[in-house]
């Protein structure tokens, strides 16, 4: 029998333990607010009357909110606590989330998407700020891997399971979002907060003071570069979540289900790349090579399925991708979680994953305007192509920038 340590390093024996256990299991329900979409996207264009221009709404109407609340989920959990913001945005999530189908125009499906993207701001955030209560050094860069594992196995089966059931009816893929229920009676019984003396610090401590202490933080170049960095990591990913739908169906030639294969595999090679991430941590005295060569990897495993003309291509780039995503996105959080003191950690992991937010909501919006003015001169095709590409490899450059100015920076010292 094969046991943890053996596949993700010693540190692995924090699977065993319950906090962690109930951390994983909150964490199968965010991944799903997009990946569940991307191998349905272009079955929604006839159903729901809208276009294949802007059917890549329904990813940014979903991360926009997130923008704005995410910061304010992680203020509220500094001050009052993670379980009862992790309660609210299961059952929000859940609800709205299954509501989409039973909604038959775009603009209304449009709507539930930004009120579901209400309930991802208090969940994903605040799990990974949980791990950085509950751990520290490799042990926390392990926990973060394995939580990115949790997402992509979860984006590995649920996006199957979409492919075939939008051939029955389109509206059957958003009743899997009912699994978020049961998930949130489990954690109102079983879950307890990880970091008491970090809830409570923080209700003693003023707003103002609070905000003006998480002001200063971001004024560090260490700080803000990571969280820039932290948000350039999504242009590829979403890029890929987009368009994957279209790029296999329409410009390679197959079918949804096979659309949901090529998903499911990006997904599962981040899952198994991350379950590494503590083992890569510790391998270097410095995390700046590992983050270069993953943001490499994930810049130009994209261009490669995007440049492809045939689906085992297009797979080849895809595990590329995927495996610099899993690497590079576990790494960056284990690093966020550990630049602030513990009553500001809820709030710069929450302004990272805001800015991952703002890059998955711009980068649908941009690449389809981009692709409409690409396809005057080139052609549909070509233009998809290109765009592809090119956000691909701005992600990985942008990403590549802040990490040398981050490692050029003075360590963070607060109250100085």
């Amino acid at each position: 029998m094969v046991s943890p340590s053996s596949i993700a390093g010693a540190d692995a024996d924090i699977v065993r333990e319950r906090p962690f256990q109930l951390l994983l299991l909150i964490n199968v329900l965010p991944p799903l607010g997009t990946a569940l979409l991307s191998p349905v996207l272009g079955s929604l264009v006839e159903p729901l009357g809208a276009t294949t221009a802007n059917v890549g709404l329904m990813m940014s109407a979903f991360t926009a909110p997130s923008i704005v609340v995410i910061p304010i989920a992680g203020v509220v959990s500094d001050r009052y606590g993670r379980r009862p913001v992790l309660i609210f945005g299961l059952v929000w999530f859940g609800l709205t989330g299954t509501a989409i189908a039973f909604v038959s125009s775009f603009g209304a499906a449009l709507a539930l998407r930004a009120l579901q993207g209400i309930g991802f701001a208090a969940l994903t955030p605040i799990i990974i700020t949980s791990l950085g209560d509950l751990y520290a050094g490799t042990r926390e860069a392990t926990a973060q891997g394995l939580r990115f594992t949790g997402s992509g196995l979860s984006q590995t089966a649920f996006p199957l399971v979409a492919g075939v059931l939008v051939g029955v009816a389109w509206q059957y893929p958003f009743l899997l979002y009912a699994v978020a229920f049961p998930i949130a009676a489990i954690v109102y019984v079983r879950f307890e907060e990880p970091l008491d003396e970090t809830a409570d610090e923080g209700s003693e401590a003023g707003v103002r003071e609070q905000l003006g202490d998480m002001r200063a933080l971001v004024a560090h170049r260490r700080a803000w570069t990571m969280v820039v960095a932290r948000g350039s990591a999504n242009l590829a990913w979403f890029g890929f979540l987009t368009y994957n739908s279209i790029l296999v169906v329409d410009v390679l030639g197959y079918t949804p289900a096979e659309a949901g294969i090529l998903a499911a595999l990006a997904s599962l090679t981040y899952a198994l790349a991350a379950t590494q991430a503590g083992r890569v941590a510790d391998a270097f005295d410095d995390r700046l090579y590992p983050l270069v060569a993953t943001n490499l990897s994930m810049g130009a495993g994209i261009s490669l399925a995007f440049l492809s003309r045939s689906l085992a291509v297009a797979a080849v780039g895809v595990v590329f991708m995927g495996a610099g995503f899993g690497l590079v996105l576990s790494i960056y959080r284990s690093v966020i979680t550990a630049l602030p003191p513990a009553a500001l950690r809820g709030g710069l992991v929450s302004l990272g994953e805001g800015s991952g937010r703002a890059a998955a909501t711009a980068t649908p919006i941009l690449m389809g305007a981009a692709i409409a003015v690409a396809t005057r001169p080139l052609g549909f095709e070509a233009a998809v192509r290109a765009v592809g590409v090119g956000t691909g490899l701005l992600g990985a450059g942008v990403g590549i920038a802040c990490l040398l100015l981050m490692s050029a920076s003075p360590p963070i010292r607060m109250g100085e």
